[in-house]
C-alpha cells in the first residue's frame, strides 16, 4: 500500500504508486508511529526539491520525527507545486534557479517567502490569472485546465496524471496558472527544470 506522500501539480499529497525522479520536503508533516500525515500540510516556507540519490544515502521512508519526505514526478511539476531546489543536495540547480529568479540575488528565504505568498490562497492551491495562450507559456510552466494540469513544452500540452504524462495536445485555453509567477519568470530567464521521460512519448 502507498504511503501519502506523493504531490500532485495542485500541490496535494496523495497515496498514489507514482515513482517520480524527485524527492523533497515542507519539514515535518507526519507520524512516525503511523506513518502518516498530520492535518498541517506545511510547517515551514521553505519548500524544497531535493535529490533521491544524494552521497548513497537511503532514508527509511515516514519513520522517524525527521523530514517528511515527498515526491515528485518531475521538477516542473515539484516548482508548480510552489517547491524550489534544495541549496544542499542540488546546489548548481539552486544557483541557477537564484540566478534566474526576478531579484537580484535573493537569499533563500527570501525566495521561500516570495513563493509562499503567491503559491497558496486561504491555504489552499492558488491559481493565478494567465495573459496570453498556455503555448506562450515557457517550458516547464503548468496549467489547470478543469480537473487536469498540463506541463508545457516547445508550445505542447502534457496531461499530468498517475502514469506519468500523456501525449502532447493543444491547450487554446486553460483556467488558471498553477507554477508559482515567480517561477515562471525564472523559467523564461533560462532556468530549466528536468522533465518525467514519459513527456517524450509521441513527440509532435
Amino acid at each position: 500500500m502507498s504511503l501519502q506522500n506523493r504531490v500532485t501539480p495542485f500541490g496535494e499529497i496523495v497515496a498514489i504508486a507514482q515513482r517520480g525522479l524527485f524527492t523533497g520536503n515542507r519539514g515535518i508533516i507526519h507520524d512516525p508511529a503511523t506513518r502518516t500525515l498530520l492535518k498541517r500540510r506545511w510547517t515551514s516556507k521553505a519548500w524544497i526539491i531535493c535529490d533521491c540519490d544524494f552521497k548513497n544515502v537511503r532514508r527509511d521512508v515516514m519513520s522517524t520525527r525527521s523530514w517528511t519526505e515527498l515526491f515528485f514526478l518531475d521538477e516542473a511539476i515539484a516548482l508548480a507545486a510552489g517547491h524550489r531546489p534544495c541549496f544542499f543536495c542540488r546546489r548548481p540547480q539552486a544557483e541557477q534557479f537564484r540566478a534566474c529568479y526576478p531579484a537580484e540575488q535573493p537569499s533563500a528565504r527570501e525566495i521561500d517567502a516570495q513563493l509562499h505568498a503567491e503559491r497558496l490562497e486561504n491555504g489552499q492551491k492558488r491559481r493565478h490569472p494567465m495573459e496570453g495562450p498556455p503555448s506562450a507559456l515557457p517550458d516547464g510552466s503548468v496549467v489547470a485546465a478543469g480537473t487536469d494540469a498540463y506541463t508545457m513544452r516547445r508550445g505542447h500540452a502534457h496531461r499530468w496524471t498517475v502514469e506519468g504524462y500523456a501525449p502532447p495536445r493543444g491547450l487554446d485555453h486553460a483556467d488558471g496558472l498553477l507554477t508559482p509567477p515567480s517561477t515562471v519568470m525564472a523559467l523564461r530567464a533560462g532556468y530549466r527544470p528536468v522533465f518525467h521521460p514519459s513527456i517524450d512519448t509521441a513527440l509532435p
